[in-house]
């Protein structure tokens, strides 16, 4: 991901890369296609994919792991300005909200501060309008510690854009075990035969990604183990 990046300098949705970690919907009467289309009123219905908005979170518990770390353990960081063409509801899109909001009209932290959402799906959702370049709407991009040292390192030093390190998601396979309900008693053991000396990482994550020997579907409920219990306090 960091590659193509580099290569293209700006931040695409599902509708250009055709990937994704969740469903793959972006796409004329998909569900992504369907929200949009809903959200903003049909004004994204032929629009090219390029031109259509990214997503991302309002960071308004100012937490040093990015604002929704469901998607991910790392982040980018955008700039002040681009919160003026940045549109926001909650909760999250798929959930079809009736709550929106703009930077200058914001009743949605107040909503969801409100809430008592699980961990991880504490976040408003954010959609930014007009391409997001690297060189000049991020502020930095964030990694966790693990990749220190790696080839992501590397490859993130390539960047147009300042590298930042958060403190880290850490968590035993003891710690783990202690909420076998979480996502299920499978996905603990998954973690603890993927752990490295008894403790997961996002890099031992990754790790276990790249061999091809696993689900990346329960690859991510393990990182969903991670993300709830081993984010830095």
């Amino acid at each position: 991901m960091l590659t193509a990046l580099t290569a293209d300098g700006v931040y695409v949705s599902q509708f250009v890369t055709g990937t994704s970690n969740g469903g793959l919907t972006a796409h004329p009467g998909g569900d992504r296609w369907r929200w949009e289309s809903r959200i903003f009123g049909g004004a994204y219905d032929t629009a090219p994919a390029r031109l259509r908005p990214v997503y991302g979170a309002l960071n308004f518990r100012r937490s040093t792991v990015g604002a929704a770390p469901r998607f991910g353990s790392a982040h980018l960081r955008l700039t002040g300005a681009a919160l003026g063409r940045a549109t926001f509801c909650y909760p999250d899109s798929h959930q079809e909200p009736t709550a929106f909001a703009v930077a200058d009209r914001m009743s949605l932290i107040e909503l969801a501060t409100a809430d008592r959402p699980d961990r991880l799906d504490d976040y408003i959702e954010a959609q930014v309008h007009g391409p997001v370049r690297l060189d000049a709407d991020v502020e930095a991009l964030v990694l966790d510690p693990s990749y220190r040292g790696t080839d992501v390192e590397a490859a993130a030093a390539l960047l147009p854009c300042p590298l930042e390190w958060h403190r880290g998601f850490r968590l035993t396979v003891a710690q783990l075990r202690r909420h076998p309900g979480y996502r299920g008693p499978e996905y603990v053991e998954l973690s603890a035969e993927i752990a490295v000396a008894g403790r997961l990482t996002p890099r031992v994550i990754g790790d276990a990604a790249r061999t091809g020997r696993y689900d990346a579907q329960h690859l991510k409920k393990v990182w969903h183990y991670l993300a709830r219990f081993g984010a830095p306090r």
